[in-house]
């Protein structure tokens, strides 16, 4: 868990300090006050792009010195990321005081989101529901962000040589081609075995009060055949298409309604929702099994749209898995059946601890 959270100059935060005395941290407000910013700064201290996948000169505090930082003691290691004023767009991290990767950081902590943009997930782009599954996929398989970063170097390299196929070295787009192959073959195993155990997590699950889902990938995968290969044989239908159109890139996320056998996509809005909670209860599940600690859970505005009694399922829930939880919401009332929590109420860039 997070013992220790500190924020300098990250969004419309000046500075601030959090120090969590309960496995619940709830934090109320009006809309715009900057609780959102809270959780986007502790799910900085993830690889990638935090929660909301925006730029990093875009965090950093309006009227300030163009750059921010954001630290938190986990098991009595400081982990900590920023910028500087030089290089606003350049993400630096430091693990126990020495520069690291971002990368790294997945060793240390596993952190899972759900906010309101993600409601239309199953409405989106293949693309959104990959990177959800690559964050789950990342909290079993740290190493996962590496072969999805290197593959994705590759590829680039590859589509660039791809512009001018008639001058482009034949041995250089094989070797690039082999480096797919061999990141493509982790980045599927990795994805292949996510999938499998939360299916069989989530098939120990009642219909009720969340939805049961079904998970599966699918998309182009090749088969038995190797990648490298098919790239090759490929090159000019990639070179006429402007990209590549094999790989594990273009897999995607299918989520099915158990009880009605029916796609997510055609879903209600609210079956929708609740098929994502059933996701996440059941992946934090899977990761404390896995990791022996559960993930830390930032949940944005989850009560608002949930009945009274969901809600307390949802409470009952996330107490008995035992992890941290960062909530967010406009009303405290939305959180009076959380008997231990730690609170505060957040003001134009500012925190206020609440009576527990």
């Amino acid at each position: 868990m997070i013992g220790r959270l500190t924020l300098s100059d990250f969004r419309n935060h000046a500075d601030a300090l959090i120090l969590p005395d309960h496995a619940f941290i709830v934090l109320t407000g009006e809309n715009g006050a900057g609780k959102t910013n809270i959780l986007e700064a502790v799910s900085m201290l993830a690889p990638g792009r935090g929660l909301r996948g925006a730029a990093m000169r875009d965090m950093a505090r309006q009227g300030g010195p163009g750059s921010f930082g954001v630290a938190a003691e986990v098991d009595g290691v400081v982990l900590g990321t920023g910028t500087s004023p030089q290089a606003p767009d350049r993400r630096q991290v430091r693990i126990g005081g020495v520069s690291s990767s971002a990368n790294a950081l997945a060793d240390h902590l596993a952190i899972m989101w759900l906010t309101p943009a993600m409601d239309r997930l199953f409405m989106d782009s293949p693309g959104g529901r990959r990177r959800f599954l690559d964050r789950l996929t990342l909290a079993l398989h740290p190493g996962h962000a590496v072969h999805s970063a290197r593959y994705e170097a590759a590829m680039r390299a590859r589509n660039r040589l791809l512009t001018d196929l008639k001058s482009a070295d034949p041995a250089w787009l094989t070797a690039l081609e082999a480096q797919m192959d061999e990141h493509a073959a982790a980045i599927s195993a990795a994805r292949g075995d996510l999938v499998a155990r939360l299916g069989a997590q989530l098939a120990g699950q009642p219909d009720e009060p969340f939805a049961r889902p079904l998970v599966a990938i699918e998309g182009e995968d090749g088969g038995e055949e190797a990648l490298g290969p098919r790239l090759a044989r490929e090159r000019r239908r990639d070179a006429a298409a402007g990209r590549t159109l094999s790989g594990p890139h273009r897999q995607d996320l299918a989520v099915t309604h158990a009880a009605k056998g029916q796609a997510a996509a055609l879903c209600s809005t609210g079956e929708q929702k609740a098929l994502l909670l059933s996701i996440l209860l059941a992946h934090a599940a899977l990761v404390a099994a896995h990791r022996g600690q559960p993930p830390v859970l930032l949940l944005d505005e989850v009560a608002a749209h949930l009945d009274p009694s969901r809600r307390a399922a949802l409470f009952e829930r996330l107490t008995e898995a035992g992890g941290q939880v960062w909530m967010t919401g406009t009303e405290s009332s939305l959180f009076s059946s959380l008997s231990d929590a730690t609170r505060f109420t957040v003001t134009s860039g500012r925190l206020f601890r609440s009576a527990d």
